[in-house]
């Protein structure tokens, strides 16, 4: 027997295992502090009651012989299929019903879609980035280069035509950064994907945060996405379902003429069973119009505290992206500061809970996220901490 000796060349500890220790053993330590935790990407608001009604009908439904539901196709039950076709056709994207594959979650197929592609392709990669694009290539073996993200291009790198890769990731609105691709600059990375044969693998999982129309909420609205893309998509952010499971992974039948579609299905046919049918029903009901306005009252409230997250880093002249059309705040770190150190400053100091940038990659160095995704009240309360310890 011969361990995977890739796992060797990861990092120790996933970044919010470590922010979570250090915030267990501060807490620890001080008992009395009252700790806002602005860190990990979590929602904090309830499923709507569309969502709701439909689990629980859902539920009846297996309880009844007729109605009962077991195996169901692993791409995804076809009403939750139509539902989405229908969501995607509202922003100007037309699919196929299947082209669209149901998941557990963003997060999930953005590791799994690698089992279609060779270990020996090179995986370009913004820098700062979400974690897991980094982690689970190493795991496999690829080589993994990295494009530069930085305060100067605003986090949002565009391709370098002397820089060959295979594999692209790219996320919009990012995480962490919370900066978002304009048409343009999403055309510039399709275009570069297509005349180096190369695919991007688009996490979307943040799409419902924006506002602007002029910035795209799916790469298909660019043209020629559609030979070079595979987007992915959760419920998780727009309708609180990180503890339900459930999002969408889109592969074009124009990608390679068909073969990436045919063996994403012949993979997800093989390794996994599907979504189970009580939560694609809640998840279907996102889409109807008691879902949909249900929906946008949550997001708005989400909205309001990067609104006041924002006016506070705007009061006290702190450089950001993210906010608008986004969940995250990237800050830049007062006082040339370093990551770590400003996260055991404010934790110190404030009782306020970050994500050091550093965890993102060596160019999140300086800087450091804060998430909208909390309580009102609390979100409130840590803004005034922060003006009074930074103002």
């Amino acid at each position: 027997m011969q361990i995977n000796k890739n796992f060797n060349n990861l990092e120790q500890s996933y970044l919010f295992s470590t922010v979570n220790r250090k915030q267990r053993e501060f807490a620890a330590a001080h008992p009395d502090a009252d700790i806002i935790k602005l860190s990990i990407g979590d929602v904090t608001r309830p499923l709507v009651p569309a969502v709701i009604d439909a689990l629980h009908a859902a539920v009846e439904d297996q309880a009844g012989q007729e109605t009962f539901h077991g195996y169901g196709d692993e791409q995804g039950y076809g009403f939750l299929h139509e539902a989405l076709v229908g969501y995607y056709k509202s922003h100007g994207v037309t699919l196929d019903t299947d082209e669209i594959f149901i998941s557990d979650g963003a997060k999930s197929d953005l590791g799994n879609i690698l089992d279609i592609f060779g270990a020996d392709n090179t995986v370009l990669i913004p820098d700062p980035v979400y974690p897991v694009y980094v982690d689970t290539n190493i795991m496999a073996g690829r080589k993994v280069v990295f494009m530069d993200a930085n305060e100067d291009n605003g986090f949002l790198p565009l391709p370098d035509p002397s820089v060959k890769a295979d594999i692209i990731y790219l996320c919009s609105p990012n995480n962490p950064t919370g900066a978002a691709y304009d048409r343009k600059g999403l055309k510039a990375w399709v275009d570069y994907a297509n005349g180096m044969n190369a695919v991007i693998l688009y996490d979307a999982a943040y799409e419902c945060f924006i506002e602007d129309e002029a910035l795209p909420r799916s790469i298909f609205e660019i043209e020629g996405a559609k030979t070079c893309a595979i987007e992915f998509c959760s419920f998780s952010k727009m309708a609180g379902f990180t503890g339900t499971r459930c999002g969408w992974t889109v592969v074009p039948k124009a990608l390679m003429d068909g073969k990436l579609n045919q063996m994403w299905l012949r993979r997800q046919t093989t390794k996994f069973n599907g979504v189970p049918y009580i939560v694609q029903k809640g998840a279907a009901a996102c889409f109807t119009e008691q879902g949909q306005n249900q929906i946008r009252e949550t997001l708005d409230y989400y909205k309001q505290n990067a609104k006041v997250l924002s006016e506070t880093l705007d009061a006290l002249g702190i450089w950001y992206t993210g906010g608008k059309s986004s969940p995250y705040l990237w800050l830049k770190c007062p006082n040339g500061m370093g990551s770590w150190e400003f996260f055991d400053y404010l934790l110190e100091n404030a009782h306020v809970v970050g994500t050091p940038g550093a965890g993102f990659g060596k160019n999140g160095d300086g800087f450091f996220r804060l998430t909208a995704f909390g309580d009102q009240q609390r979100t409130i309360e840590a803004a005034a901490r922060l003006k009074k310890l930074l103002g």
